[in-house]
């Protein structure tokens, strides 16, 4: 399907695909995290950069939180307060294991806090958020 938003778009095609498709949530997920990890190994990023709430974003932030390596996430502190939603586990798991978080808006800042984590950084949460 990706490839159609690409076409129409007239967006350039990834540098890396992992060719992942469809399946459940946790069999997309674990297929993720084992292509994200060979990445990992042969581009050794200083940071992996993950965005909003589905699979690829907790599966990324699992595997760089692993391996040492720093991870910021841009959408932080969203929340619905729903746990049957899979995206709503993605999001707290995210948030949990990142090193720096960009929250969009207010309310996202207030759930951080609620949920005991500081604004601890010069520009925002954990070091950055997208609020000026």
């Amino acid at each position: 399907m990706s490839d159609v938003f690409f076409r129409d778009l007239g967006l350039p095609k990834p540098h890396i695909n992992l060719e992942v498709g469809s399946d459940t949530h946790p069999a997309q997920t674990a297929k993720i995290m084992t292509g994200i990890e060979g990445v990992c190994h042969a581009e050794k990023p200083d940071w992996v950069v993950v965005v909003g709430d589905v699979n690829s974003t907790m599966a990324c932030t699992l595997v760089a939180a692993k391996l040492g390596i720093k991870v910021a996430h841009i959408e932080a502190g969203l929340r619905s307060f729903d746990r049957s939603m899979p995206e709503e586990i993605d999001r707290l798991v995210t948030d949990a294991l990142a090193d720096l978080l960009f929250t969009p808006s207010p309310d996202a800042d207030e759930n951080l806090l609620r949920e005991g984590i500081p604004n601890t950084g010069s520009m925002g949460w954990k070091y950055g958020s997208l609020e000026t």
